[in-house]
């Protein structure tokens, strides 16, 4: 699920000097302009020269790794000078093996953006029209068709990059679209190429290999997850402050003394948070004096289980941050102050600070629905839920129970989504299979790590999508009393979408609206109107 949020006009996200994540996503989702920096032009020009050097050499120039080699496990096999052209053509050729579902279009302007900011770093020796090209398909909306599958994380996301290369050389599949619309029909990328106005590239030396050396799927669907991980972070808190009330749970357990006194930041920060959405609540004073000592652990220790997400995904933030703003490529190019320069061959490519970082944002996201799930089990079960209807269900016109079934198999549906997290939480990271002839005989499956870290997100949004509606039956089951602030205002915006139950339903309309609700921010922007900002 991506989405588009309608702001002011952004300058633009200038490459070749450092960018933030939240530009990645500027880019990606809301169509924001791109430019170069001056000085990574004059960079990017230094660094052809040298390969320039190398190929006007000839076959008299000395092996040098992707300028006039063979590649992966033909390292060693040299390539005449007559064939270069030729080489570069045929590796983005032969490398073009996707499979699988494509992309969407979001994710792969994510991959456009990051691959462009790794030339402009001036190390990859790449012609200054092999970046302009890249750039102005960006400008003008052109996506290539990128399957999703067929990377295993090192010499980098070699296949689905391909299909990129592919796209410039006027070859494989493209589309114009621009953010918001629907996912686009593919069609000849020369045809694309075509209509946008955009000349075809013809490789030179070094020029097929530059493009498709890198993290750049990893990076792109890992920094879009991360963003989206972090909403959900919000999301969490809210739905959980929902449920306390509907529950009618103690405020004590956010006491700041008590978070001071075990001082994570994240579980301060979600402390903090439910101290401001519980603040003025009629149903939090009408059992004041109940004499219940302690709640169910998905609500007492919420601040501990968000926080812990909260403090992986900072962990995951950091990896991220640096990698989008790093070089990629293989072989390096640098050139020194005096003009000289060195091209090395290293392993910049290799995908596994982003395979751990993302198999951890998996296991970190998923436990927000692990504990929501919990939570609705409490909402809907009659020997938890004091004063609520069993599965919350409405009573028949003679106030007898039984003949609606309520939201009993919603909570089937969160249990459904939190047992499919359990598998795609299997770190992809732990496994390797060696490639290329036992040259590339480590590899780190972040391609992986970074698509099952996709789907955890939606099944997460989706079972906080199924807490938010069940909170909001269980708080209006608790008229007259009404919540505190921040959940009236929450409790608001869910009833301006979703009516009430008041006979069965299917529901799966409703949880996908809950969803969007979540998704756009719809739901904590109005929270926090409320309350102030939930961090």
């Amino acid at each position: 699920m991506f989405f588009v949020l309608i702001s002011a006009p952004m300058q633009r996200v200038i490459l070749g000097r450092p960018i933030a994540l939240s530009d990645l996503e500027d880019v990606a989702r809301r169509g924001r302009e791109v430019g170069l920096d001056e000085g990574a032009r004059a960079a990017v020009v230094r660094s052809r020269a040298a390969v320039d050097a190398i190929a006007a050499a000839g076959d008299d120039a000395p092996n040098v790794y992707g300028v006039n080699t063979g590649f992966g496990a033909l390292s060693e096999t040299r390539i005449s000078a007559a064939d270069i052209r030729a080489l570069q053509r045929n590796l983005v050729r032969s490398h073009s093996t996707g499979v699988g579902p494509a992309l969407a279009p979001d994710e792969v302007r994510g991959i456009m953006l990051l691959r462009a900011q790794v030339l402009a770093l001036g190390c990859s020796g790449v012609r200054l029209s092999v970046l302009e090209t890249l750039l102005a398909m960006l400008d003008r909306g052109v996506v290539p068709r990128i399957p999703s599958q067929g990377s295993v994380g090192a010499s980098g996301d070699l296949a689905p990059l391909a299909h990129l290369a592919l796209a410039m050389l006027g070859e494989g599949e493209a589309a114009i679209w621009k953010p918001g619309n629907a996912v686009p029909s593919y069609r000849d990328a020369r045809e694309v190429l075509a209509e946008a106005g955009i000349a075809p590239v013809v490789l030179e030396a070094k020029e097929g290999l530059a493009p498709i050396n890198g993290t750049q799927l990893m990076a792109s669907l890992g920094t879009l997850a991360l963003l989206d991980a972090e909403r959900l972070c919000v999301a969490a808190d809210v739905a959980g402050a929902m449920s306390l009330e509907a529950l009618k749970g103690s405020a004590r357990p956010f006491d700041e003394r008590l978070h001071a006194a075990r001082p994570h930041p994240g579980q301060a920060l979600v402390a903090r948070n439910f101290r401001a959405l519980l603040a003025d609540s009629a149903i939090m004073e009408s059992h004041k004096d109940c004499g219940r000592v302690q709640d169910a652990y998905s609500l007492r220790c919420i601040p501990q289980v968000h926080g812990a997400t909260r403090g992986a995904l900072e962990i995951v933030r950091a990896v991220l941050e640096r990698e989008v703003n790093s070089v990629t490529d293989n072989p390096s190019v640098f050139v020194d102050d005096r003009g000289e320069a060195d091209l090395i061959s290293g392993g910049n490519f290799h995908g596994q600070p982003l395979a751990l970082a993302l198999d951890f944002a998996a296991i970190a996201t998923a436990e927000l629905a692990n504990i929501s799930e919990r939570r609705v089990e409490q909402l809907v079960n009659p020997a938890l839920s004091t004063g609520l209807t069993a599965f919350l269900a409405p009573k028949s016109e003679d106030g007898r129970s039984g003949l609606h079934s309520g939201f009993m198999i919603a909570q089937v549906a969160s249990a459904s989504l939190v047992s499919e997290n359990k598998i795609y939480c299997h770190p992809a990271s732990v496994d390797s299979i060696p490639s290329s002839a036992g040259k590339e005989d480590h590899v780190s499956m972040g391609s992986v790590s970074a698509l099952k870290l996709r789907r955890v997100i939606e099944n997460v949004r989706r079972a906080l999508a199924i807490e938010i509606m069940t909170a909001a039956a269980g708080l209006d089951q608790r008229k007259p009393l009404t919540p505190s602030r921040g959940v009236r205002a929450a409790l608001a915006k869910v009833r301006e979408r979703i009516p009430p139950m008041i006979a069965d339903r299917p529901l799966y309309r409703d949880i996908e609206e809950a969803a969007t609700l979540i998704a756009d921010r719809t739901l904590a922007s109005s929270v926090e109107a409320a309350v102030g900002s939930l961090g």
